[in-house]
């Protein structure tokens, strides 16, 4: 007869706090080609009804893009495909992405974005240009993009006029528009910041739903090479501040402390205009969904578990 049982139990995740689980239902989470190709099954990883963004880098052919987008959805997956204005060479081309889309994935929804390339390789050099073509109409669902901190690209002075502006723009079509829309943002790392800068949007009659972006866990070296080539700014010194603790600098980053400040203002006020979180997982898809299965209780449970 054994008198002691030496046998250690594994640890069990925290529970979710209730906020939490609350701002990560029906988060979204985006993927590229040879990222989706590492995913044997997305419904052993994804809760169902997961949206499923396929992101669009400069170079990748169209035809890896509609595969990914088509395995994605036959898994059963609601799919946005990235249109970047700026890679898009004319309008022919985008019918033919768009029927590509449609016809090969399904695809009804669609993120519109500038792109990050310096120089249009053709006609368009910004979403508005690509919403104005009317080859959208029929869309159920269109994204556009959100800077909470600012773009050099688009305002190279440091300023947010001509973001906002645009952000104006795209208000008034949403206005006029029949389809379900949301700003997408880049990803950020502090949560005061974002929050005054949705407050702003609502005080100037911007609406449009908000899926802020979250980097999902990964090497600090990973996030820092990612943010600087992102133009992330202000919060971008959360993980300089981080890479200077010798004790943090091996331990990959979580966004559970910018999550949490999130939703526990979202908690505390029912009309901040954040609606859902977008994920980037940087450090891997496996690694992103595992955080929010362990962080978001009821909302991070894969289809299936």
């Amino acid at each position: 007869m054994a008198l002691f049982n030496f046998r250690r139990e594994a640890p069990s995740a925290p529970a979710a706090s209730a906020p939490v689980e609350a701002l990560l239902k029906g988060y979204s989470i985006e993927v590229m080609p040879r990222t989706a190709e590492k995913v044997e099954n997305f419904r052993d990883l994804l809760p169902e009804g997961t949206r499923v963004y396929v992101a669009h880098i400069e170079g990748t052919p169209i035809e890896d893009m509609v595969a990914t987008a088509k395995r994605v959805a036959s898994e059963g997956f609601p799919v946005m495909p990235h249109f970047p204005a700026r890679i898009i060479k004319d309008k022919a081309t985008l019918a033919d992405w768009i029927a590509r889309y449609k016809g090969e994935a399904g695809v009804t929804q669609a993120l519109l974005l500038g792109g990050g390339v310096k120089q249009p390789v053709g006609d368009f050099h910004c979403s508005m240009q690509l919403m104005e073509t009317g080859l959208f109409d029929g869309f159920e669902r269109l994204h556009v993009a959100g800077h909470p901190e600012g773009n050099k690209d688009i305002d190279p002075d440091g300023s947010d006029r001509l973001v906002m502006e645009a952000l104006r723009w795209k208000q008034a079509f949403h206005e006029r528009s029949d389809a379900k829309m949301a700003i997408a943002t880049q990803f950020c790392f502090e949560a005061d910041p974002v929050i005054a800068w949705a407050e702003r949007l609502a005080r100037e009659g911007i609406d449009l739903p908000i899926h802020i972006g979250v980097a999902g866990p990964a090497k600090l070296q990973t996030l820092i090479k990612f943010a600087i080539a992102c133009g992330v700014g202000s919060s971008l010194r959360v993980l300089q501040k981080r890479a200077m603790d010798v004790t943090k600098l091996l331990v990959p980053y979580e966004p559970t402390e910018f999550v949490a400040g999130l939703a526990a203002h979202k908690a505390k006020n029912h009309g901040f205009g954040i609606e859902s979180v977008h994920f980037f997982p940087l450090g891997g898809i496996k690694t992103n969904a595992q955080w929010a299965k362990d962080n978001g209780g009821a909302s991070g449970v894969p289809a299936n578990f």
